[in-house]
């Protein structure tokens, strides 16, 4: 089954705006976790990159940074935002990869919730696979309550929100209705118990806003 966002790529910058709260953020927190940890340049690995909103950051911060998407599209328009020596575009999905000790962090925001069980665990354990000893794993996903109490609470503040970011009601209901159907998410505990079963001998929560969660993973 082939997997791919909600949008365009040429939609996707001003969409995903309108439809993920805090959304800018994501990418300014990882930023900072990887300054708190590293005072040189990293190997860098943006995993499912888009049009590269991580990579721009990753890149002041990299002497090494490797962008893979399994789309053709969202690469060309990478291509265009990133302009650097050390940036390579790997035409592939996470569970292709074949990388092995390469990297001192590893990144995915907002990838693998389109994912199946099976496919999800083959994929962040290629990105484990990727890391080197004591390298770090950062993802943001869309995540499931822990409830029906929650879930049904998350789902409507998240319609609210982008209808008050000018989304129209055809819209919000379409986005919405996606839930469980065309993306899985999971729990923050299951995440957690994921990640230390595909080899991160630490899991912490970086990150929780609306029914977003980030997470950190130490190999």
């Amino acid at each position: 089954m082939k997997h791919t966002a909600a949008f365009t790529p040429e939609e996707y910058d001003k969409k995903i705006k309108q439809t993920l709260p805090y959304c800018e953020e994501f990418y300014k927190q990882i930023a900072d976790v990887v300054k708190c940890l590293y005072t040189g340049k990293v190997s860098w690995l943006d995993v499912g990159c888009g049009t590269g909103k991580m990579a721009k950051l990753g890149s002041e911060l990299a002497d090494r940074l490797v962008l893979c998407d399994n789309s053709s599209d969202m690469l060309d328009i990478a291509k265009k935002r990133i302009i650097s020596s050390s940036a390579e575009f790997v035409l592939k999905s996470a569970q292709e990869l074949k990388y092995k000790n390469e990297f001192e962090v590893v990144t995915a925001v907002q990838v693998f919730h389109y994912l199946a069980a099976d496919e999800r665990r083959n994929a962040i354990g290629k990105c484990c696979d990727a890391l080197r000893s004591n390298g770090i794993f950062i993802t943001f996903e869309n995540f499931a309550p822990d409830t029906e109490f929650g879930t049904e609470l998350s789902l409507k503040r998240w319609m609210k929100y982008q209808k008050e970011h000018g989304r129209t009601e055809s819209e919000v209901n379409a986005h919405i209705s996606r839930y469980d159907k065309d993306y899985f998410p999971i729990t923050i505990n299951e995440h957690k118990k994921l990640m230390r079963e595909c080899g991160f001998k630490v899991v912490e929560l970086l990150w929780c806003s609306y029914m977003q969660a980030g997470l950190i993973g130490v190999k």
